[in-house]
């Protein structure tokens, strides 16, 4: 007696019949289809066992539905890009949403080396140095009237010099007396403590910090011996070339404060007319 050999499925005899095995099972080409049959995403279509199924992220595609979604052109064994669950050859993709080179205008094909700055993009054979025409690549660069500059061009054809060091300028810098300066180089002229940002005065055209000016050439107060600087305002009073703080000048007895008042001095004391009627 003949062994039966049926699918697995509608039991129909496979005897002189194609047939697919499935998990050791065998299936009619119908009820394979019927039952494990991927959908083209296309033309929704089952993918038929005479057929290639390709497939991409867990959707399939009969060849011939597999093309670019706006050329139409077939991406078999082509490389393609996937925009919002469309298909698009490297040429659409590009033309559609790759960026534009600044300096040639030309698409930057996707997986090409591209270089970026400011939201412009930039072939990295395109992003040269204005003025040398070298390619920058990874190095330093320094932007001007919408060109791009390698350092050592930069510092040739735009930087200020310093007059301290007389050398480029190139990030920062103090401007004093219509000079450029690097703020490194801009210090007073007694202690060397850098000026930027600080407060200070000069003298002769030395520039000083407030503590130094002081000390070298403020008048000291007769009242607590301290420098009057004179700067932001500071009042004081002036008296046969004395001087003193506003808030120094007090009588030498009582402490009332002489601004704006009559005194008297007894040596080198100033007093309150009060204190002084005994004199």
């Amino acid at each position: 007696m003949t062994e039966r050999f049926d699918c697995h499925h509608c039991n129909e005899s496979l005897f002189g019949k194609k047939y697919i095995l499935r998990e050791d099972s065998p299936y009619c080409v119908a009820c394979f289809e019927a039952l494990y049959a991927n959908t083209c995403e296309e033309c929704a279509k089952p993918i038929g066992c005479d057929c290639k199924d390709l497939s991409y992220k867990d959707r399939h595609w009969h060849e011939a539905c597999f093309h670019c979604s706006q050329c139409r052109s077939s991406l078999v064994d082509k490389p393609f890009a996937a925009k919002e669950e469309q298909l698009l050859c490297t040429d659409c993709y590009s033309n559609e949403y790759s960026s534009k080179c600044q300096e040639c205008k030309k698409t930057i094909m996707p997986g090409t080396r591209k270089m970026e700055y400011k939201g412009s993009s930039w072939h990295e054979t395109c992003f040269i140095c204005h003025r040398c025409q070298q390619p920058i690549g990874t190095k330093s660069f320094i932007p001007k009237d919408s060109q791009n500059f390698c350092v050592p061009c930069y510092e040739k054809q735009h930087a200020l010099q310093c007059v301290q060091c007389k050398k480029p300028i190139t990030t920062g810098g103090v401007t004093y007396r219509e000079q450029p300066w690097h703020k490194e180089c801009f210090v007073c002229t007694a202690c060397r403590k850098q000026l930027s940002g600080q407060r200070f005065t000069a003298r002769d055209d030395f520039a000083y910090c407030l503590d130094c000016f002081c000390d070298l050439y403020a008048k000291k107060c007769a009242g607590c011996t301290h420098p009057i600087s004179g700067l932001g305002g500071t009042k004081y009073i002036s008296f046969e070339e004395r001087q003193w703080h506003n808030n120094c000048f007090n009588c030498k007895k009582c402490s009332l404060s002489l601004v704006g008042r009559g005194f008297l001095t007894e040596r080198d004391d100033i007093l309150c007319p009060d204190c002084g009627k005994d004199i």
